[in-house]
């Protein structure tokens, strides 16, 4: 008899028996993947922790959740500081001076400003009616055109005067010459992946992989379910699917030391199939002759494939919701995480809404 059957071994379902496993509770935690550590799952190839479903950069504010995830690992000091290639342009992100110099050729932020604000005014758009005019009464023309357009009609299947508004509701535009991605507080990698991480928070609980919940849901005897997988599928697609945007990753073994030059490089032009280059010993600054590059192309989902971004339009936000009120009738079951809640996380939301369960649930 199990206290809990975890269903899913990613970040929600690690910290959750973390918690459990402290509390003297006995735990089953089971995967479907042949592997630990969900979508930050890290191997090591030629010396080099290659983030196997994109890239993993952890940032937070919250100094609970920083000293939390810093008992599993030392993090090190990196700074997420992409580029953007539009045909033989190459650009920093976020949009800020250096991107705007290089486009313009200026100096200063007024000067910026004045480009900016004179494009949005020439666009003319007083109340977007999709992405495409959100994007030009926000940041103006040259600024969507090159890094904004192309990139999110990859990203999303479908060309931005298609999308609604309110997928950007805004675009951060920096006037200084700051290339650091994230504003949070505390910023790294861990040093020696994150699946060592999820290794030492399952440490002392047993653990299923190539396992599914139906294979084991009448198999063995639990007190209680967490449940990290699609909430529909849970309830067998009652009420109908709901829709996802998935990735398809192609790696390489490459023989030089450094291909890039940056851990990750945007791609920003719609004729590229892919959306980004991540060279994986850029995160770690790893010693290697040799390096390891992945290209990151996003698709459409259908059942059977990998869901990654919830498509959080008023359609699948409305389903989402009968499917919620399904869940809070289940008795002894907790659904959490990225997929149990149809909402996309961050790493750091992820562990600050699994302590918040934990702390709810095995403190009562």
């Amino acid at each position: 008899m199990y206290d809990y059957l975890i269903v899913g071994a990613g970040l929600f379902g690690a910290v959750f028996a973390n918690e459990a496993k402290k509390r003297g509770k006995r735990c089953l935690v089971i995967d479907k993947r042949g592997h630990i550590a969900g979508n930050i799952y890290t191997e090591n190839t030629e010396g080099i922790n290659v983030h196997k479903y994109g890239a993993h950069i952890f940032h937070t504010n919250d100094k609970r959740v920083w000293d939390y995830i810093g008992n599993f690992a030392e993090f090190n000091r990196y700074t997420n500081t992409p580029v953007a290639v539009y045909k033989d342009e190459l650009y920093n992100l976020p949009f800020n001076m250096n991107t705007f110099s290089k486009m313009w050729n200026i100096k200063t932020p007024d000067e910026a400003k004045n480009i900016i604000n004179k494009q949005i005014k020439e666009a003319g758009i007083v109340e977007p009616k999709n992405l495409e005019e959100q994007a030009l009464s926000l940041v103006g023309r040259d600024i969507y055109e090159k890094l904004v357009k192309g990139y999110t009609e990859k990203q999303w299947g479908k060309r931005a005067c298609e999308l609604p508004a309110f997928i950007i509701k805004r675009l951060p535009v920096r006037f200084t010459y700051d290339n650091n991605y994230f504003n949070d507080k505390y910023q790294g990698i861990p040093i020696g992946g994150y699946t060592a991480i999820i290794e030492k928070m399952l440490d002392g609980c047993e653990v299923r992989t190539g396992c599914s919940f139906d294979e084991v849901k009448n198999e063995v005897e639990y007190k209680k379910l967490v449940y990290t997988g699609m909430i529909d599928e849970y309830f067998d697609f009652s009420l109908g699917a709901l829709e996802y945007r998935t990735l398809h990753f192609e790696s390489k073994t490459l023989e030089t030391d450094n291909f890039q030059g940056n851990a990750v490089v945007n791609y920003t032009e719609y004729e590229i199939p892919y959306t980004r280059i991540i060279e994986h010993k850029h995160f770690e600054k790893c010693e290697s002759d040799k390096t390891v590059i992945t290209y990151e192309y996003p698709a459409s989902w259908k059942k059977g494939d990998e869901p990654y971004y919830p498509i959080n339009d008023e359609k699948n936000n409305a389903l989402y919701e009968k499917y919620a009120s399904l869940a809070k009738k289940e008795k002894n079951v907790i659904f959490g995480g990225r997929l149990g809640m149809y909402k996309y996380y961050d790493m750091d939301k992820v562990i600050a809404s699994a302590l918040e369960c934990a702390d709810a649930e095995l403190e009562s």
